[in-house]
Formats: structure tokens, sequence, C-alpha cells
């Protein structure tokens, strides 16, 4: 996927207002009738996630069905800036007027065609909103004729996004958007989009090709007045799978997103990837191939960092690499593991307008025990900043098994830096390049947070899985605040390399994360 459209188009700014359709303002002037959504929710019990789990297990039990819609009229064949010029209506908002929340519905067009169902949830009763065209505006600067509204039917919505009071009392900014397979965004308070997360990865990095499960289908809960969190269902839908999920967002300086995930196999499902996130690497001081560009570096994320069963902190670098590659980091009950952006320093960047000192992180907190299997990377390569190239995600050692239902529970937490206590020396930069004394050589620099460190020099751990580590050394950078550790990797006839860096005591206890990277030829 694009990501420069797909981040573009879902920052469109929407207007937003009052007054859920009624059945006849739904048809409006397309004369539509609106799209129903399904069986009827009994009224003696609040809509939940146990309807969303029943849906979704009846469904499993049938052949999946692509949502397919053809996009006519002014909704075909659009380009990014004609999207651009389609914007939900204010007065159309179906949480009207409610003191904290807004709530925006996306139209199909550009690279957004598969339909989606939306409903609302008031005191526990689902009510379905059909598309309608006159719930948007057009801009008359990308529509001068007027849109054409004459053929237009039940194409279906192609996603929501959520705006709040996050950075500015009285202004309403976007924090969080549905749309696209089953790609979400979120910010927090002093960030802009970035990195995404997914409902689910299947085969990701596969020579088979990669399957994109769909949400097809939304509940969103209006929240009461004085509210400060939204819940929101969803059911998921594959060729492989179904799946419920109930999303609990909190935005706010970190922007927390509590999942619960049922997941239903049409078949016995291996490679399966829980809680991925999706980011972009192009290039940093650590990996910067033949890149003729004025930004020291370009990424929405620097590292994966992690934090196994056993409670070992591991910061594993990004590169760019001419070739896919995989890594897997075998563990049980993983603590924690996500995509971060460490540096915030505008500095590190020089971009004004992409500002990537402003990407969030990502990071995933299983709840309850998810047992064995491994956090696994995957860095494709890219020749530019336009498609993300980097993924993240949990696989269970075990395939999930068809015909029975399998649950999952994290937190999600999008915010500057993940909210994770760091009593070991976390690492600031990784930088690479051609040695200087050595053109056979690489020279390596990690950067260490030197507060630990002000008095004995720690013991240095580093190692290869092929070729040869020379001349390590470390240096204090008092005015920098840094304990630097620099080596020199010489490959010899390897082609592939996996290098590892730690601080430890005289004892051999660890003082600092583990560091970790890959080496390609």
């Amino acid at each position: 996927m694009k990501r420069r459209h797909f981040l573009n188009a879902a920052t469109v700014l929407a207007a937003g207002g009052h007054v859920l359709a009624s059945r006849a303002e739904a048809q409006g002037a397309s004369g539509a009738e609106p799209q129903t959504f399904g069986p009827e929710m009994p009224d003696a019990k609040p809509f939940g996630f146990d309807h969303v789990a029943e849906l979704a297990a009846e469904r499993a039990a049938q052949d999946y069905v692509q949502p397919v819609s053809e996009l006519v009229g002014s909704f075909a064949d659009l380009s990014y800036d004609r999207y651009r010029g389609i914007r939900f209506r204010r007065d159309r908002d179906p949480w009207g007027n409610h003191d904290k929340f807004r709530l925006d519905l996306l139209g199909p067009g550009a690279i957004f065609n598969e339909p989606v169902r939306i409903n609302v949830v008031r005191e526990g009763v689902a009510t379905p909103i059909g598309f309608d065209p006159a719930m948007l505006d057009f801009d008359p600067s990308q529509f001068p004729d007027g849109a054409d509204l004459a053929t237009v039917g039940d194409m279906g919505w192609s996603g929501f996004r959520l705006r709040t009071g996050l950075n500015r009392p009285g202004v309403m900014d976007e924090f969080l958007v549905f749309q696209g397979a089953s790609y979400f965004r979120a910010v927090a308070r002093g960030t802009i989009y970035g990195l995404s997360a997914r409902g689910l990865a299947i085969r990701t990095g596969s020579p088979d090709g990669e399957e994109f499960p769909l949400f097809t289908d939304f509940w969103l809960h209006e929240p009461a007045e004085g509210q400060d969190w939204i819940r929101v269902h969803a059911v998921l839908d594959s060729r492989s799978v179904t799946g419920a999920y109930q999303f609990d967002i909190t935005p706010g300086a970190q922007t927390l997103i509590r999942t619960r995930m049922a997941l239903f196999p049409r078949v016995d499902l291996a490679g399966v990837g829980i809680a991925p996130l999706t980011s972009m690497f192009w290039f940093g001081p650590n990996s910067r191939r033949n890149v003729d560009d004025y930004r020291p570096a370009v990424h929405d994320s620097d590292g994966l960092q992690m934090r196994t069963g056993t409670g070992m902190a591991l910061w594993r670098s990004l590169a760019s690499h001419r070739a896919l590659q995989i890594a897997s980091f075998v563990d049980r009950d993983p603590q924690g593991f996500g995509l971060t952006q460490r540096s915030r320093e505008f500095s590190t960047y020089q971009d004004a307008e992409a500002l990537y000192n402003l990407r969030p992180s990502g990071w995933v907190e299983p709840e309850g025990n998810w047992g064995p299997g491994e956090v696994r990377l995957i860095e494709i390569p890219v020749e530019n900043e336009f498609n993300d190239n980097i993924v993240s995600y949990w696989q269970p050692k075990e395939a999930l098994s068809a015909g029975n239902r399998h649950e999952f529970r994290y937190r999600l937490t999008f915010s500057e830096l993940p909210p994770v206590d760091a009593p070991l020396a976390e690492i600031r930069q990784t930088r690479a390049g051609r040695s200087i004394n050595n053109s056979n050589a690489r020279s390596f620099i990690i950067d260490y947070d030197l507060r630990l460190f002000t008095e004995t020099l720690p013991e240095i751990q580093v190692s290869c899985s092929a070729g040869q580590i020379l001349h390590a050394y470390l240096k204090r950078l008092p005015k920098e605040d840094v304990l630097r550790l620099a080596f020199e990797f010489q490959p010899g006839d390897a082609q592939l390399a996996d290098l590892q860096a730690s601080l430890r005591n005289k004892d051999g206890l660890p003082l600092s994360e583990s560091w970790m990277t890959r080496w390609t030829a």
C-alpha cells in the first residue's frame, strides 16, 4: 500500500456537527436506500463483545465472500486531490454536540474501495448508518461541475475517524482513524500520524503471498457525557479467518487502545501475526545505502524495542537492505514489544514538512500469558519514503486450529516513547559507516545514556554470527551525556551477520539494553 497516499488520505480534515440521519434522511439527494447490517440484536441485552463474537463465529462457518463495491459517479477514478475534496458534513455527525468527542464517516474512493458497514450504539442499542453521499460535502475546486450522484447506490463507507480536544482547548483534533483493510492509526498529544497498527497479519513476508484481512463491520459506542474514552467493536474477515474485536480507546499524552480479540480460523492458521505494527525506515546514520538526500535520516521508527518474558530489555536497530530480511526473537509470554522513534530532535531529520521527529512510537503490552512464540521483524527494501516497509508482530509457536476460538488481549499505546520504566541504560542512537583505518571493515557507534556510568566503566560484550569484531572500546562524552561504544566489524566472506552488544558489570549482570542489528553485504 502506498503509505504517502494512505497517510494523507486519512488526515483529510472533515467537518462535524449533529443529528443521526433517519431512514428517510439517509436517502438524501441520491435516493439510495441505506444499508442494513445483519440480524437485529435482542433488546434485552445491551450490544457488546458477545454479539460480535457470535457473528464472527457464524461467518467462520461459511465460505468467505470478498466484499465488493463498484465505485461510480463522483467516487470513481478519484485522484488523491479529488478524494481530499470529499469531506464529511459537520451537521451530520451522529454524536452531535458531545462534550468531548466527534465522529466523522469516510466516503469511498481512491485506494479505499472495500465497503465498510458502520453502526452506532446508543444506550446498548445498535443502529446502522447507511451510506449516503448527502452526508458529504464536495469541494467545488475539485468538482467544478458539482457532484455526480445520480448512479450512486449503497457503496458503503470506507472507515471513520475520531476527534477530541487533544492539543488545544476548543479544537477537535483528529486522533484516530480506521480505514483500509484492517489498518488503523492513532496519535498522542504533540505527535502526528506515522506508524500504523493492524487487526491481524497473515503470512507477511511469505513467498506464498500475504493475505490482508478486512474490517467489514464497526459498532461505535456513543460515549456518555463526561466520558473520556470510547469503545469500538469490529468484525474482521478474510479467506482464512474471522475475528471479533473490542477497542477501548483513551486519547491523551499517551493514547491507549485496550484490545480484546477472538479469532475463528477457517483453516489451521500458521504464520499469523498478533498485534502487528507497520512503519517506514528508509535511511539513518546507521544505514545509508547510496542515498543522495539533504536530510540526515528519514524514518517513522528507528528500532524494535522488546521486553522479553524474563524481563530482558532488547533494542534491535532497524536498517535498510537490498533484499527482504526476516528476524525472529523466540520468547515465551513477552512483556512488551513495539516500533519506536527514539530521536525526538528536529536536527536528527531536518525535515520541516514531514516532521519525522513528531512521529509516535507504538508499544504492545500483552495482557495474560501468550505462551511460546516469537516477536518477528520484517524489513523490506525501499528506494524512497513513500511505502511502509517495516512490520513487527507476535507469532504464536503453534498454528491456530480451525474451528476453535482463540483469544488475545493487549494494551496498545501510541506515544512519543513507550511507557516503559528503564532501570538499564537505554540506547540513544546507532551510527555506522566504512572504517577509516580498514577498508574491509565497518565502524559501528552505539551511544548509551551516561547516567549509570559516571564512575566505573562497565565491561563490554560484543559478538557477531559471522565475521570478526575488532577494537571494541568505550568512551565517555560528558557534554553530550553519552557513553559511546565503538567497534569495527570485519565481515570477511560473510554475506549476512547478526551483531549484538551489551554493557555488563563485573559479575556479568546487564547494565544496558542489549543492542542488535543485522548487517548485509
